[in-house]
């Protein structure tokens, strides 16, 4: 399968870091590696109730942070509550300089299904269930999941301001923004981050990725691996996939790295299988006329 002049990057799984990923320091201070682990996928059907395999949920974080993950990124409405009291039950008390990431602001009424709100009752309330079930006394980094359309952003991050005084948060985020809302939200509490959907496929928030490399801002793509009819067998990333020695989910993975140093890829997985190949993207190097190449392809 490997063409000689291919890097065989199957054959590195076993010694793939994500500290080959390059670092990034959130918020100028918190220094993790570029490629991190999105907790998503630990739960039930819909991001609904428990994971079929506990156990297994819980062997997948572990064997992340073996493999130099330092930034894992979860939410409260993953499970919800699940997939923060696995973490906390895996992997507290954490190693030092493990960062990890949640959120608040959606709501759930079942399986699949997510409604926004961004009260400030309510996010404190979610804030201190997400201290307790991640165990910890500050959250790193916390997000508002939605910007809620029925309250104003000023109420919702007033009082995430007054949870960062009270010294139980440390940095705060944004998911799903234009920069038009990340200057308003700036203009309340400061803001590190700005996490939203972005891959080889789907670029339409190139203008807030722009945004926060001029900000100095960590830009977290969810849904970082190119799906549909990009990713199909034969497409235009499996025939480069293929060149390569790659996957298409390392290819997906390691243009993500290239593409802007401020890029902070989280894959989520429930497999040690997946995981290991997707932190193995962080040993792709291509030159820039190869990805070049595979952008142009990807359009």
């Amino acid at each position: 399968m490997h063409h000689s002049d291919a890097p065989g990057i199957q054959s590195c799984m076993t010694t793939a870091n994500a500290a080959a990923s390059g670092t990034f320091a959130l918020g100028g201070d918190l220094t993790v590696n570029r490629l991190g682990y999105g907790a998503m996928r630990i739960t039930g059907e819909g991001i609904w109730g428990e994971p079929k395999d506990v156990e297994g949920a819980k062997n997948v974080l572990r064997r992340a942070v073996e493999l130099g993950v330092n930034f894992i990124d979860t939410a409260d409405s993953y499970g919800p509550a699940v997939s923060e009291r696995l973490i906390g039950e895996a992997l507290a008390p954490y190693a030092k300089g493990l960062v990890i990431a949640t959120k608040a602001g959606l709501t759930r009424q079942g399986p699949n299904k997510w409604e926004p709100l961004g009260r400030a009752p309510y996010l404190r309330q979610q804030v201190e269930l997400s201290l307790r079930h991640l165990k910890v006394e500050r959250i790193d980094l916390w997000q508002l999941h939605r910007i809620d359309p029925k309250t104003p952003v000023e109420e919702s991050l007033g009082e995430i301001a007054k949870l960062r005084q009270e010294g139980k948060i440390r940095h705060v985020g944004l998911s799903e923004v234009k920069p038009r809302e990340i200057e308003q939200a700036r203009k309340i509490v400061p803001i590190v981050s700005v996490q939203n959907e972005y891959n080889l496929g789907d670029r339409k928030h190139e203008d807030v990725l722009e945004y926060c490399e001029k900000n100095g801002l960590a830009f977290i793509p969810w849904y970082p691996v190119a799906a549909g009819k990009l990713a199909r067998p034969g497409g235009a990333l499996d025939a480069a996939a293929k060149k390569y020695g790659a996957t298409v989910s390392q290819l997906s993975l390691a243009w993500l790295l290239h593409r802007s140093p401020v890029i902070l890829p989280i894959p989520g997985t429930s497999s040690i299988r997946h995981l290991e190949e997707n932190i193995a993207a962080a040993a792709v190097h291509l030159d820039d006329a190869q990805w070049k190449e595979i952008e142009a392809s990807a359009k």
